[in-house]
């Protein structure tokens, strides 16, 4: 417990920054997942929906702090080499 009135404001700060990221992250992954779960249905435009909806969010995230915008491209070749493999 903080004694010092700063630190006590810099501890709810944290805690509130934590949540925000981890409420980030949660929505990148769920857009993730979702978009691996279209690659199966066999629908192409549903799957490139999933893919535009995934890409945004991961840019999003690097627009917040949340990724490195080499770790973001590098979620985002992965996806786009799956998408591109169900293509062809």
């Amino acid at each position: 417990m903080p004694n010092i009135k700063s630190a006590a404001k810099r501890v709810e700060i944290a805690r509130k920054r934590n949540q925000r990221n981890s409420a980030l992250k949660s929505t990148v992954k769920t857009a993730i997942k979702k978009f691996e779960a279209t690659l199966g249905d066999g629908n192409q435009e549903a799957t490139k929906t999933a893919l535009v909806k995934a890409i945004k969010t991961i840019d999003s995230a690097v627009t917040k702090g949340l990724l490195h915008k080499n770790n973001a491209a590098r979620k985002k070749s992965r996806l786009q080499r799956r998408f591109n493999a169900t293509i062809s």
